[in-house]
C-alpha cells in the first residue's frame, strides 16, 4: 500500500514537472511562427504523455527474462526525462527566484519599476539565457543517456603493468586477463558478445580470471551463452569466484518466506533458501562446464618456469552492510604463508579496506569488479570521475598502498541501465613484471 501510495506522488510529481517545464519552452517558442509552435508544443506533451502512460503501465506489464532488457530501456528513458528536466529545472527555478526577488526590491524601493526592460541593443534577456541554458543541460543528459544505449558492447582492453619486488623470477612477464561482471541475463546480442570473447582470446594470455557475477539471478541465463565463454582457455588456466549476484539474492524465491525468515533470526545470519542453493549448485555446474575453475573459500598452486605463487579465490565479501558476507578469507588464506608472491580474486573492492590491508599484508594483488564504474561517469588523462566514487573508495583503474595493489575492472557486462556512458565494458590485461 505504501509503495502504491509513493508511486502516484511520483507520477503527480512528473506531470507538476512537465507543467513547470513547459512554461520555459513557451517562452523560447515564443517568437517561432504559430504552426512550427503547435509542432514543438504537440511533441512535448506527446511524449510527456508516453512516459507517464509507461510509468503507470509497467509494474503491470510482465516481460520475459529475454525482453527484461527492453523494459529496462523504456525504464531508463523515463528516468532519464524525469532527470532531464529535474536539472533544467534548477535553471528555471533560479530564473523565477531573480524574477521574484527584481519584483519584490522594485515594489518596496523602487515604486512602479517591478516589470522587466529590454534595454536596447540586448538580443537576448537573462530569462531567456536561463532557459535555454536549462534546456540544453537538461537535453544533454538525456541525449546522453540515449547515446550511451549503443555502447554496451563496445568492450575496450586496458594494458597495465604491475611490478613488485618479489615476484619470483619464472613469473615475470605474466601476462593476465581479468574479466568481471559478466551479467549473461541482460545479454541481447550473441555475435557482440562474442567479439569480445575474440579480443580476449587475440591477447594469448597464460591466464584468465574472472572476478564473479556469472548472472543477474538465475543461473538459466547462461544457456544461450555456454558456446561463448567455454571458447576461453589459457596455457595456466581459467579461474573463477563468485559475486554478490550469483548467489540469486535479488530473485524473488517462492521458498523464501515466513519459516525461512525465522530460520535466519534464529541462526543471525543471511542464509540461502532450498531453492536459491539449488540454483546456485547449478551454477557451480556451468562453471565446470565452461572448463573454468571456480574457486571457493580455497587457493591453488600456480607454477612457471619452475616457480610458484598462490591464486586465492574467495566467495562474495563486502563490507557494506546491505551485502551478505558469504566469504572466508581466513580459509583460503590457510597453506599460502609459505609463497613469495600472492594474488588474491574477490569481487567487491571494500575487501581490500576492509580486511585484505589490515589483516594480510601479505597479498601481494587483489583483483575486483562489483562496481561496473556506476556505468556512467567521466574518463579522460588525469581525471576519472563517477556517482560510484561517493559509496565506493576504489571504484575503477589501479589503486597502490605500499607494496599491496588492487585492480578494479569496471565490468564486461550491464545490469539494469542497458548501455556505458564514459565508463566501457572492459578487458584488463596485466603484465607482471
Amino acid at each position: 500500500m505504501r509503495n502504491s501510495v509513493f508511486w502516484w506522488v511520483f507520477i503527480a510529481f512528473m506531470l507538476s514537472l512537465d507543467f513547470y517545464v513547459f512554461q520555459a519552452l513557451r517562452v523560447l517558442t515564443n517568437s517561432a511562427g504559430s504552426k512550427a509552435k503547435l509542432i514543438i508544443h504537440v511533441i512535448y506533451w506527446t511524449v510527456s504523455a508516453l512516459a507517464i502512460t509507461l510509468l503507470i503501465i509497467l509494474p503491470y506489464l510482465h516481460f520475459t527474462q529475454q525482453n527484461r532488457v527492453v523494459r529496462n530501456t523504456f525504464f531508463v528513458i523515463i528516468v532519464g526525462l524525469f532527470f532531464s528536466k529535474i536539472i533544467a529545472s534548477i535553471f528555471f527555478l533560479v530564473d523565477d527566484l531573480r524574477r521574484v526577488i527584481q519584483w519584490a526590491a522594485g515594489k518596496v524601493f523602487f515604486s512602479n519599476t517591478e516589470g522587466e526592460t529590454m534595454e536596447q541593443g540586448v538580443k537576448i534577456s537573462r530569462s531567456v539565457f536561463l532557459s535555454w541554458a536549462g534546456m540544453i543541460v537538461g537535453g544533454g543528459l538525456f541525449s546522453t543517456l540515449i547515446y550511451g544505449l549503443s555502447n554496451k558492447y563496445r568492450y575496450r582492453i586496458h594494458r597495465v603493468q604491475m611490478t613488485f619486488d618479489n615476484l619470483p623470477a619464472g613469473l615475470k612477464g605474466l601476462k593476465i586477463v581479468q574479466i568481471s561482471d559478466i551479467h549473461s541475463g541482460s545479454f541481447t546480442d550473441k555475435v557482440a558478445v562474442m567479439k569480445g570473447v575474440d579480443k580476449v582470446l587475440k591477447e594469448n594470455a597464460d591466464l584468465i580470471l574472472f572476478t564473479g557475477d556469472l548472472v543477474n539471478d538465475l543461473a538459466q541465463e547462461m544457456a544461450g551463452y555456454m558456446d561463448v565463454f567455454d571458447k576461453l582457455k589459457a596455457p595456466m588456466g581459467v579461474y573463477s569466484i563468485f559475486g554478490n549476484h550469483d548467489y540469486g539474492d535479488y530473485h524473488s524465491w517462492p521458498d523464501r518466506n515466513e519459516e525461512h525468515r525465522r530460520k535466519e533470526q534464529l541462526a543471525g545470519k543471511h542464509l540461502l533458501t532450498p531453492m536459491q542453493q539449488a540454483n546456485l549448485d547449478k551454477l557451480k555446474d556451468v562453471h565446470a562446464k565452461l572448463g573454468w575453475r571456480l574457486l571457493l573459500d580455497e587457493y591453488v598452486e600456480l607454477e612457471k618456469n619452475g616457480d610458484r605463487i598462490a591464486l586465492l579465490g574467495v566467495q562474495n565479501w563486502s563490507s557494506k552492510a546491505r551485502f551478505p558476507k558469504y566469504g572466508d578469507l581466513s580459509k583460503a588464506y590457510q597453506g599460502t604463508k609459505d609463497y613469495p608472491f600472492k594474488i588474491l580474486m574477490s569481487h567487491d573492492p571494500s575487501h581490500w579496506d576492509g580486511q585484505v590491508k589490515p589483516m594480510y599484508p601479505d597479498i601481494d594483488l587483489m583483483l575486483a569488479g562489483h562496481t561496473h564504474g556506476m556505468q556512467f561517469g567521466v574518463e579522460i588523462p588525469g581525471f576519472k570521475w563517477s556517482p560510484v566514487q561517493y559509496v565506493y573508495k576504489e571504484w575503477a583503474g589501479l589503486y597502490e598502498d605500499g607494496k599491496q595493489k588492487l585492480y578494479v575492472n569496471r565490468g564486461y557486462g550491464f545490469i539494469g541501465y542497458p548501455g556505458r556512458v564514459g565508463i566501457l565494458p572492459e578487458i584488463t590485461v596485466i603484465e607482471l613484471t
